[in-house]
């Protein structure tokens, strides 16, 4: 457990593993009874599957085979009104139904199946409960793949998916590759390589790492070759460089992924490509480098500071052996690259010098959460924001890849609030700022005294309703 950094299950499975032991299970009658409806409602999707001929043509056609079906659970969820009936008729708790993220609340506020016409992939967590599930979408809809909304139990920043079924063959191994989807996970399987995962449409993030580090594991992250993949698999390298994990990047070119790659009988190819991966630290130098015009002296100067800035954020040792890649990357002398400087240039720096703590954590829960993202926009606007506004603009228009952003998402020392305590931590934000307002307004002579009085007494309200910890109340009097 300590060597490896596993739960005590976990390390009795690897223990057994390797010995050639064969464990018998017993259940969690407690937990599994907390979430019974997450299993009834996995029985109901997965026998729809076979009634549904659409869904099992789309897998057959993407090579998946009756067998993986099996292991992996595949299901089908029906019309909205069909899961409704179900929940229904099999006597279970529409509460938890909405608990779990099984349904939802509309705007006419009557309840909807969130998964419509979608295949379905159960999710487990690490200890292998069922949590929530993803869909992917045989009528064209925009959204191609959604999953489960944050629950008590359901954190896509925290969860892998296939990991459940993979970490047996993760321990064995050493290595864990990590995909962008559900159905390379299926397809790598399929093909042998069965200590496949993937992210749960997010980026890797900080949050994962206490998974991705159990055992001395080598990993692999292997994603598409479009620019969301690339822009992906360099976030996910800065993070993994940080933190000192060995592996490294492979990316699909000419729009192959690796489902398609073992549809198309090419898993000897694969098996070539994962073991010719590309050092996390030598892809994000690369990935940097490739930004700038080498030919132009301003832009090689900031080619240099932000690569050296990545750098600084690598343990000493291994900044240097990295020195002479980025000289010749750079077709430079390494006399120019100076480490052990963190922080000094601005467009590297992965700090600014002048930051706000409560705005950037704010930020960063709202990426990590949809839930908290809609709350925050809802509550706020960029006025309130006087240090990191643009950051919150790029936020506001789902610019989530933005420069900013993947620093603020990389920063391990900002918490990620749950829902409870990120509407406390708003109510103090939004009461700091209108504090500010009521200073500035009752210097100010240039309002008249009766709009002045009306102001006050507004602001005031608002404080109060924030002290209080009513968040709805004062958002409804700043709208009034």
């Amino acid at each position: 457990m300590e060597y490896d950094k596993l739960s005590y299950p976990e390390a009795i499975e690897k223990i057994a593993n390797e010995s050639g032991f064969s464990l018998s299970y017993t259940k969690d009658t407690k937990s599994k009874s907390d979430t019974k409806i997450l299993y009834k409602v996995l029985e109901f999707y997965k026998k729809n599957l076979f009634h549904n001929n659409i869904a099992l043509e789309y897998l057959q056609k993407r090579g998946i085979l009756r067998h993986s079906i099996e292991i992996f659970e595949l299901g089908f969820a029906p019309k909205s009104n069909q899961t409704l009936q179900f929940l229904k008729d099999s006597f279970l708790q529409l509460d938890n139904a909405l608990k779990f993220g099984i349904l939802g609340i509309g705007e006419d506020n009557n309840l909807y199946a969130r998964l419509i016409d979608r295949i379905t992939f159960p999710i487990y967590d690490q200890n292998s409960n069922l949590v929530g599930f993803g869909g992917r979408t045989i009528t064209n809809h925009p959204a191609k793949y959604i999953n489960s909304p944050q629950t008590p139990i359901f954190n896509k920043s925290r969860l892998l998916y296939g990991y459940n079924i993979a970490k047996q063959n993760i321990f064995k191994k050493s290595q864990i590759i990590i995909t962008e989807g559900y159905l390379d996970v299926i397809m790598l399987h399929q093909a042998g390589f069965d200590n496949a995962v993937a992210t749960l449409g997010t980026a890797l993030t900080s949050s994962h790492l206490p998974l991705i580090k159990r055992g001395e594991n080598e990993v692999i992250v292997a994603y598409d070759g479009d620019s969301a993949g690339i822009n992906a698999a360099f976030k996910a390298s800065e993070l993994l460089a940080k933190n000192q994990i060995s592996g490294g990047v492979v990316i699909f070119k000419e729009g192959l992924d690796p489902a398609d790659m073992v549809a198309n009988n090419q898993a000897n190819e694969l098996k070539r490509v994962f073991a010719s991966y590309k050092p996390f630290a030598e892809f994000c130098l690369e990935s940097i480098v490739k930004r700038y015009n080498l030919n132009d002296a301003i832009e090689k100067d900031r080619a240099l500071n932000e690569a050296t800035a990545f750098l600084n954020t690598l343990s000493p040792v291994v900044a240097h052996s990295y020195k002479g890649l980025l000289a010749q990357l750079l077709h430079t002398n390494d006399s120019f690259i100076k480490l052990g400087k963190k922080n000094e240039n601005k467009r590297g720096s992965f700090k600014t010098k002048s930051e706000d703590i409560a705005e950037l954590t704010l930020i960063k829960s709202a990426l990590e959460n949809d839930n908290l993202l809609n709350l925050l926009i809802n509550s706020v606007d960029e006025s309130m924001f006087y240090t990191h506004k643009e950051s919150f603009q790029e936020l506001v228009r789902g610019e989530i890849n933005s420069d900013s952003l993947v620093r603020i998402m990389l920063r391990e020392d900002l918490k990620i609030f749950d829902e409870e305590e990120f509407k406390r931590q708003l109510c103090i934000f939004i009461a700091r700022f209108y504090e500010d307002r009521l200073k500035e307004l009752r210097q100010d002579n240039s309002t008249s005294f009766k709009k002045k009085s009306y102001l006050i007494r507004k602001y005031n309200d608002i404080i109060q309703n924030l002290k209080r910890g009513k968040l709805q109340e004062a958002i409804l009097e700043l709208n009034s």
